[in-house]
């Protein structure tokens, strides 16, 4: 189910679609992100870094960080973030507080990135409809655990 961004509409420009996961072996334990991100004229870029020892939560926060700040960078106003955890989904709706320390200044960071960009949506999808941002969060998790 899609929601309306609470950080305002998009004026224009390119518009894309990015696939956020995050994960760690453990918790905490050998970390990474995978971001799938998609361009409305079909370009397709992926994200993916290994993260050290840190937690699931941290780890899926990274991924968002990552996907927002390649939009930021690259001229996109139009993003729909779509998210396995429903927690960071709903934190970045507004329909739960962030009461982690170690998440709060992470949530900054997107809610800052996402009214920068404009028009910023989140969506929450099963596991099974995120298989190319959970392919490189794995594959980053693995560079973890490896290094």
């Amino acid at each position: 189910m899609s929601q309306p961004s609470l950080f305002g509409p998009a004026a224009g420009g390119r518009s894309a679609r990015a696939y956020v996961d995050g994960g760690s072996r453990g918790n905490p334990g050998p970390a990474g992100y995978g971001v799938h991100i998609e361009l409305d004229d079909g370009t397709v870029v992926e994200l993916k870094a290994s993260l050290g020892l840190t937690t699931n939560n941290i780890a899926e926060y990274s991924g968002l960080l990552a996907a927002l700040r390649w939009a930021a960078d690259n001229g996109i106003s139009k993003l729909h973030v779509r998210a396995d955890s429903d927690l960071i989904v709903k934190q970045m709706r507004g329909e739960y507080r962030v009461k982690s320390p170690g998440l709060q200044p992470l949530f900054e960071q997107a809610r800052a990135l996402a009214r920068q960009i404009g028009g910023v949506t989140f969506e929450h999808v099963r596991r099974e409809f995120n298989k190319d941002a959970d392919r490189l969060a794995n594959e980053a998790m693995d560079e973890a655990a490896a290094g």
